[in-house]
């Protein structure tokens, strides 16, 4: 007799359904487990020996064979601990047979029997509802599973021995409940910081389109302290955004207690992070730092200090919203629509151009740091700003400046004016950032004035295709922050300052 259990494989966000097939009959005493598991999946054999050992059952003086279908594809993870324990003892007559047809079944077990959380329950309760099945997950990640459908059945026991009660009546396990995860109540606010109103209409600008932004200044402008504000002006996730962002966190095991949060993600690598840090990859093709900041914030803070090849790695998911992890056996696709901040200083020694500031190295100091970054990845960054160092006077003027709520405010209804505008169009696009090129060029025509001057100044800053039509989602965006139905000259002129032909380049004094 074979018992068959269901579980997942997980290819980036995508849960594939495996069937576990359980023999228990004669032939020598071994325990077998077939189907390209991995080294985890490998050593479940032990854990699984001991948890029933621990539960008060003993696996059988026969011969137990676990396949894992389709054998031809990799298995990964200590998920399969669970399913090829369940698949035992239905085939042993511990637990009905029929028990476990209607369910999808994943977790860790302990030496002791009991569960331990994994990783991808979201996902993997998505692929079982898409199945028409319910799911059995460890008591930890109950909270998880249970957003993914409020009429799915989900059984969520803290160890093996509690779920068997379950299916023999004894003991009835509950539905769990979702919760969110409790915030602080205090985001960085925007009034705190002191002077830079340059590079705070910037960031606004940058917040209300969705639009890439790099801060270049000397150490101690408020480049950092400007980028960490911008969480508190962007609008909360939106119930699809939540969706995707929450299963990407769940797939890297990042999901506390298995509460969501409608907070963007506002991710920070430090700048010796790898190419498989950034974009994603490893053994298991895990999600990267750029995908885990989906539908948020990738801020880089000392930008020419990150490998010039982790860098352009980044091209391709800015302009494609996507990280492909290609490897020999398999695809990996994640999600990857972020907002790139980024922050640099002018040069190494970090004060090239200010007043009294003389440079050993001459102007080499300033032009050798900036040429670690490449043409094609700045081409790719909306907005370019110089952000100089903060005075006196601006330190120790009285008064605070605008707070975080009235950005917070101005940025909804822009983005709002967009959602609306491209909905129209049958596209899910939310930001003008993210709009087709054919459809910015219809919705961002500007008037007979603004077309002479796009005209003259495309041909005067030899603007690429992709930096042109980065220039009317930028003209677009600060049309909608005025209210604005037409683009004019002046939100033109703006959004070429803005996105300017080159790096801020300080001459340093020789």
């Amino acid at each position: 007799m074979v018992s068959r259990v269901t579980t997942v494989s997980f290819q980036g966000i995508e849960a594939l359904p495996v069937d576990v097939q359980v023999q228990v009959g004669p032939g020598m005493i071994a325990f077998t487990v077939v189907g390209l598991p991995d080294k985890a999946v490998g050593e479940s054999r032990e854990r699984v020996r001991a948890a029933l050992h621990a539960s008060g059952l003993a696996l059988p003086a026969k011969r137990v064979t676990v396949n894992l279908a389709p054998a031809d594809l990799p298995k990964e993870g200590s998920h399969y601990d669970l399913p090829i324990a369940l698949g035992i003892m239905a085939a042993i007559g511990a637990i009905p047979p029929d028990a476990l047809s209607g369910y999808v079944v994943l977790g860790e077990l302990g030496l002791d029997g009991m569960l331990a959380p994994v990783a991808g329950v979201l996902p993997a309760a998505m692929g079982a509802n898409a199945l028409g099945k319910g799911l059995i997950c460890p008591a930890q990640s109950g909270s998880e599973a249970a957003w993914a459908d409020s009429e799915m059945d989900i059984l969520a026991p803290r160890s093996l021995i509690q779920l068997a009660n379950h299916f023999k009546g004894t003991q009835v396990l509950s539905r769990p409940e979702p919760r969110l995860q409790t915030e602080a109540t205090g985001l960085p606010d925007l009034a705190d910081v002191k002077g830079q109103e340059t590079a705070k209409r910037a960031l606004e600008i940058a917040a209300a389109g969705g639009h890439n932004l790099l801060m270049c200044g000397p150490p101690g402008a408020g480049k950092s302290m400007l980028a960490s504000r911008l969480p508190s002006i962007l609008p909360p996730l939106r119930p699809r955004e939540l969706l995707e962002v929450s299963m990407i966190a769940s797939m890297a095991g990042e999901l506390a207690e298995g509460r969501l949060t409608d907070r963007r993600p506002f991710r920070a690598p430090h700048h010796s992070a790898s190419m498989a840090a950034l974009v994603g990859g490893g053994l298991r093709a895990k999600p990267g730092e750029v995908s885990l900041a989906h539908n948020g914030v990738l801020f880089l803070d000392e930008l020419p200090e990150f490998n010039p090849q982790v860098l352009d790695s980044l091209r391709q998911p800015l302009e494609s919203g996507e990280a492909v992890i290609a490897r020999a056996n398999h695809r990996v696709t994640y999600p990857a629509r972020i907002q790139l901040i980024a922050a640099m200083n002018p040069c190494r020694c970090g004060h090239a151009g200010e007043p009294g500031h003389v440079c050993r190295r001459g102007a080499r100091c300033a032009s050798e740091y900036q040429a670690r970054l490449s043409g094609p990845f700045l081409d790719r960054i909306d907005l370019k700003i110089d952000v100089p160092a903060v005075t006196a006077a601006d330190l120790i003027a009285p008064g605070k400046a605008e707070s975080s709520a009235n950005v917070a405010e101005r940025v909804a209804e822009a983005r709002h004016i967009q959602r609306a505008r491209y909905q129209a169009f049958g596209l899910a696009t939310l930001t003008n950032a993210q709009a087709p090129a054919g459809v910015i060029e219809t919705v961002a025509k500007a008037d007979a004035a603004g077309q002479a001057f796009l005209q003259e100044a495309a041909n005067t800053f030899a603007l690429s295709a992709r930096g042109y039509h980065r220039v009317l989602k930028l003209a677009r965006t600060l049309a909608d922050l005025d209210g604005l139905d037409t683009v004019g000259r002046l939100h033109l002129a703006e959004a070429l300052s803005y996105r300017g032909q080159d790096l801020p380049r300080h001459a340093a004094v020789a």
